[in-house]
């Protein structure tokens, strides 16, 4: 492989590159068990409001931890300094779930109910519901720190929640694609038909809600914690 002009071959020895690698698989692990931390709140509320309650606002779950791929991908297009204390404190949503609710008060409603646990700690709030994003992108997001306890101790990991609706996902999930088919240039006619879309799938957010409350009764006012 060609040494692009005006930098230097970098080599690395069979043992550096093991090394490389174990130190990056320790890192990514902490953010793993940080995640099986929060997935596991939310399954013990999923099975409460499924045998306790007559309403269960979750509808669907999904996790990941980046890839070391994603993860190097990121620290380029950042400028971040390559190494896992920078790592650490300027990229935050290495480990995320996502929570896929009926309605729009429920992600503020388990926005409540995850972060009132005294061992979550809210880092940051973005809420995209309240104030769409110019394309028309709307869910919670929400950046909170959880202990793992380790051999060597306990740490702090960073997860990034995320709370739609079932039609904000849908949207999110048809918007992704076409930027990935058209490597993020996707043609100003394209842009205006997404934004036309998200505003059917709020709309219908809006009116599923009203049905919701004729059959429930009104919805306890979205009420979120100051970070």
């Amino acid at each position: 492989m060609a040494t692009p002009v005006g930098e230097q071959p970098v080599s690395f020895s069979a043992q550096q590159l093991r090394e490389l690698r174990d130190d990056l698989q320790r890192f990514l692990l902490e953010y793993r068990f940080g995640l099986h931390e929060v997935e596991t709140k939310i399954s013990i509320l999923r099975e409460e409001f499924s045998h306790m309650h007559d309403y269960n606002p979750i509808e669907h779950v999904t996790s990941r931890v980046k890839s070391p791929d994603s993860l190097v991908a990121k620290v380029v297009r950042k400028g971040v300094e390559a190494d896992f204390d920078s790592i650490r404190a300027h990229i935050t949503d290495i480990a995320g779930v996502r929570i896929t609710c009926s309605f729009r008060a429920d992600a503020y409603r388990l926005f409540d109910l995850l972060t009132a646990q005294p061992d979550i700690t809210v880092m940051a709030v973005k809420d995209y519901i309240a104030e769409p994003k110019p394309n028309g992108y709307k869910s919670l997001h929400a950046i909170v720190s959880v202990p793992v306890y380790l051999s060597t101790g306990a740490v702090q990991v960073p997860v990034e929640i995320q709370f739609r609706t079932i039609a904000m996902d849908f949207w999110a999930s048809l918007e992704h694609k076409i930027y990935y088919k058209y490597d993020q240039q996707v043609p100003d006619s394209l842009l205006a038909e997404l934004k036309d879309a998200a505003d059917s799938a709020s709309a219908l957010d809006a009116r599923m809600q009203r049905l919701h409350q004729e059959l429930h009764g009104p919805a306890r006012p979205p009420h979120m914690r100051a970070v």
